[in-house]
């Protein structure tokens, strides 16, 4: 279930289309509050009302419905034993066991289990701690980072550091990304500014049109190769989505770095470069409990949205991406392809009223 992109080099001489990209309706679920739970109005604090209860656990019901979809995928791919059949089956090979491992030697923290997670690990903030304190951190004011839970201490040290941060809605389900500002923050509320609960609460969405640089960009791995940069994540492929849109934003290009935090035994040195696909993000830096490791990758990192590559599934599943589709075809007058079928956890549904 990787997702792809297709490039569109061809567009970057596009103006910026003003349309209401992302209308507020986008962001707004009664469900959960009585505004919109995706942008905070400070001068109206004390006027909010949000459910925080009802908002995480529709995402916890969320997540394991496509965590319990994905098992049945994997199972499904690794109980076929030929590659044929599935060209992507070595990549649950490594996962599942990295995962099994972990957990075996109990180095995998909460939430357990770690299967079909990005893990979180025992030394997960000594790992952000070491990142916090490399050049391409200190020297960014803008960070990108994952949602996910071995990276939280990442996210406070951004915004403890004054930094601006990024991070996206999990699975891009109630919208696209959005940004927290220290200054914007009590220091009594960036730790839970962190989580995302406090994304929905106190985060700013933004658009595809939105002028912004990311100087950094911190990503999560199931595994990694520290000689190679190649890495794999839970199989959902978000992260790449999340990276082709930024690179149609022009918020990020080839120079800026990418990080991952993981456990030492998150290292592998089997993931085949030759087969990775074109949309899989290389990392260029990897910090471990115990170590920083430069990669030197000379992995092609990806350049834009793979259109022929992402499925039909995948394109009903996020809203965003079924509007940046019709506003890319709209500009240039071309129908855009689109990839294979493919089955897909239901991350993006929400219960409908009754």
């Amino acid at each position: 279930m990787d997702a792809c992109v297709f490039r569109i080099p061809y567009l970057s001489h596009l103006p910026s289309t003003k349309s209401n990209f992302l209308s507020p309706n986008l962001f707004r679920s009664s469900r959960y509050c009585s505004y919109n739970p995706f942008k905070l109005d400070t001068s109206k604090r004390n006027d909010i009302s949000f459910d925080e209860a009802a908002y995480e656990a529709e995402r916890l019901r969320l997540d394991a419905k496509a965590r319990e979809s994905m098992a049945t995928e994997a199972a499904e791919t690794l109980g076929n034993g030929n590659d044929d059949d599935d060209p992507k089956a070595w990549k649950w090979v490594i996962r599942k066991r990295i995962w099994d491992l972990m957990e075996a030697k109990n180095i995998a923290q909460f939430p357990r289990p770690v299967h079909h997670r990005i893990p979180n690990f025992v030394g997960a903030p000594t790992a952000a701690n070491k990142l916090s304190r490399l050049d391409v951190f200190l020297k960014a004011d803008c960070v990108k980072v994952n949602p996910d839970t071995p990276q939280k201490q990442v996210r406070f040290l951004t915004l403890n550091g004054g930094k601006k941060l990024l991070t996206p809605q999990p699975r891009l389900r109630t919208g696209f990304f959005s940004v927290l500002e220290s200054n914007a923050l009590n220091p009594s509320s960036i730790n839970e500014a962190c989580t995302s609960v406090g994304v929905a609460k106190y985060g700013k969405p933004i658009g595809l049109d939105e002028k912004i640089k990311v100087d950094l960009i911190v990503i999560g791995s199931v595994a990694v190769d520290p000689k190679t940069g190649a890495r794999l994540g839970k199989g959902e492929g978000f992260a790449e989505l999340e990276y082709g849109m930024l690179r149609y934003m022009g918020a990020i290009d080839d120079s800026t770095p990418i990080v991952t935090s993981v456990h030492d035994e998150q290292l592998v040195d089997d993931i085949p470069v030759e087969k990775l696909l074109i949309h899989d993000v290389p990392v260029d830096i990897i910090c471990t409990p115990t170590q920083i490791i430069f990669t030197n990758t000379s992995i092609p990192k990806p350049q834009g949205i793979y259109w022929d590559k992402l499925s039909p599934q995948k394109l009903r599943q996020v809203k965003i991406l079924r509007e940046l589709k019709a506003i890319i075809e709209k500009e240039t007058g071309q129908k855009l392809p689109t990839g294979p079928s493919e089955k897909l956890p239901p991350t993006a549904q929400r219960r409908q009223k009754r």
